[in-house]
């Protein structure tokens, strides 16, 4: 990450379906907004109370832009990673304004109350990640190659 970068991790709803847009020359973008809300105990009257919301503009790019479209939709809690970008721009008037965006590294669902499928995306046509080592082909003595494999003679057992 460079220098004087801001990074920082939301946790929230989706206030909308991620809208997905393609630039002119063909990149992915997704843009959508979270919603934070605050929750504190009222010990006196035994009740939680809701703070004031924040709602932060998100942007993603490429494949994650794509991914977040066909994964999520509106109402889903999300855990959100990225940078804090400030864009400042001066209206037809005259008046200076300001707005703070997310630019997303990292999203997914917030698995507190909620499950999730993950499904890998092959790039490519190559097998990526730990696919890869699914899918290799077995090694000598019939076991299949894999990171907790080790050499033919560990069998099944992991290697620490």
């Amino acid at each position: 990450m460079p220098v004087g970068e801001t990074p920082i991790t939301i946790i929230g709803n989706l206030t909308d379906d991620p809208e997905l847009r393609f630039t002119p020359s063909g990149a992915a973008m997704a843009k959508f907004t979270v919603a934070s809300t605050p929750r504190t105990y009222d010990k006196t009257t035994n009740q939680w109370q809701d703070g004031t919301a924040m709602f932060l503009r998100c942007t993603a790019w490429r494949d994650l832009a794509q991914h977040i479209a066909d994964s999520l939709a509106k109402g889903t809690r999300v855990v959100v990673n990225g940078r804090l970008r400030q864009h400042n721009w001066q209206t037809p008037e005259g008046d200076n304004r300001s707005m703070l965006t997310l630019e997303v590294d990292e999203i997914g669902p917030s698995l507190r109350f909620a499950t999730a499928r993950v499904e890998r995306v092959q790039r490519g046509g190559a097998t990526s990640g730990a696919d890869a080592w699914n899918t290799a082909a077995p090694a000598t003595g019939g076991t299949t190659a894999s990171p907790w494999a080790g050499t033919p003679s560990q069998g099944d057992e992991p290697p620490f």
